[in-house]
């Protein structure tokens, strides 16, 4: 898991580098979405996670509304949410059984159907009437790890794809310049930030359960880290979008369920700065009643460091591109909490790479 880990730059950049040309990538997807009003991505686990993240960026970005479900629960309700949606199906593998269903539903339906994977010839890569690669190459841990965040490029190249086919006005040169950025950034960081978490989870390897929080795009990362924290160490985890914890989770907060805060930001973007400070605030509140803070933050922010128990930074970015930058610490996290607890981060316990069909 760790070496996997460090692989993510080289494997980002292969990504980027395959889909280097987005001009042909809007021209591949001109037909399904030039004029397309609804999307249903249907995924599990940490795919779901990473559809999450990009429900935000492809409505932000192409101004289509999208639906995230559960592969496992949209077999079994009404398939008529939506009128007349494509529908995206991701999966690490290629062959989640409950996913490769979905997308066969969709195909007998005659939706227009996207898979994203990271394996060429997988059931759904062949299957699909667009399939779009995630280039991480081979993943041997259980845990998602480079395969997450290369879903979150291919998710945001995507998103950048379609919002020319449909001329959106956002800014999408600064979102490729930022995302370009990426495999540099994560490389300069990956040593400080694995010192940095494994001191962390020293610090607080006595304790059993966590609270993720995070607003807008970073609550799907609270959610993926979360996620690894479960399954890598064994450790209750629990994500909430951040203003939730006063509705009830905050009843949970004491020195022996920390909270792990995503607070870092866009100091360019007004909205991104509104979401950042509301999140100091709540990180203030969790202090005041006694709680510890381990908080993911800009790097040289003092407001953050003034008020968390502990802070891991991260450089800055825009907001999608800080998804796949934040996430990474979190999975250094969750590897040293099971690495320090003698717990194998490779093959956690009763989970396999490829789920079947429940």
């Amino acid at each position: 898991m760790l070496e996997e880990i460090y692989e993510q730059p080289a494997a980002i950049q292969r990504t980027l580098d395959h889909y280097h040309d987005i001009g042909e990538l809007a021209r591949k997807l001109t037909p399904t979405f030039a004029h397309r009003e609804r999307l249903v991505i249907a995924a599990s686990g940490s795919s779901r996670n990473a559809a999450l993240a990009g429900e935000i960026i492809i409505e932000d970005l192409c101004h289509l509304a999208v639906d995230v479900e559960y592969a496992s629960e949209y077999l079994y309700r009404t398939t008529h949410s939506l009128l007349d949606p494509a529908l995206m199906v991701i999966s690490q593998s290629g062959e989640t059984a409950d996913t490769l269903a979905v997308l066969r539903q969709g195909i007998k339906r005659g939706l227009s159907t996207l898979a994203i994977t990271n394996v060429p010839n997988s059931p759904m890569m062949l299957e699909a009437a667009i399939a779009m690669l995630t280039c991480a190459a081979k993943e041997s841990a259980i845990p998602a790890t480079k395969s997450y965040t290369n879903q979150l490029v291919v998710l945001q190249l995507f998103a950048l794809a379609v919002a020319q086919i449909r001329g959106s006005s956002a800014d999408l040169e600064r979102a490729k310049q930022y995302l370009a950025r990426v495999p540099e950034l994560a490389a300069s960081r990956l040593p400080a930030w694995e010192a940095v978490a494994n001191a962390v989870a020293l610090r607080f390897q006595k304790a059993n359960a966590f609270m993720f929080l995070g607003r807008g795009i970073h609550f799907a990362v609270a959610r993926e880290g979360a996620l690894k924290l479960k399954e890598t160490a064994y450790r209750q985890a629990e994500a909430y979008p951040a203003g939730e914890v006063r509705h009830g989770p905050q009843a949970l907060v004491s020195k022996q369920v920390p909270a792990v805060v995503i607070a870092s930001h866009d100091p360019d973007d007004p909205d991104s700065v509104l979401r950042y400070t509301k999140t100091l605030e709540i990180i203030g509140e969790i202090r005041a009643k006694g709680g510890e803070v381990i908080a993911i933050a800009n790097e040289g922010d003092a407001s953050a460091k003034t008020v968390a128990s502990c802070t891991i930074e991260v450089p800055p970015s825009n907001e999608y591109s800080l998804a796949i930058l934040e996430v990474m610490p979190l999975q250094l996290l969750a590897c040293y909490f099971a690495l320090n607890s003698g717990i194998d981060p490779d093959r956690p316990r009763h989970l396999s790479k490829a789920v079947m069909l429940e």
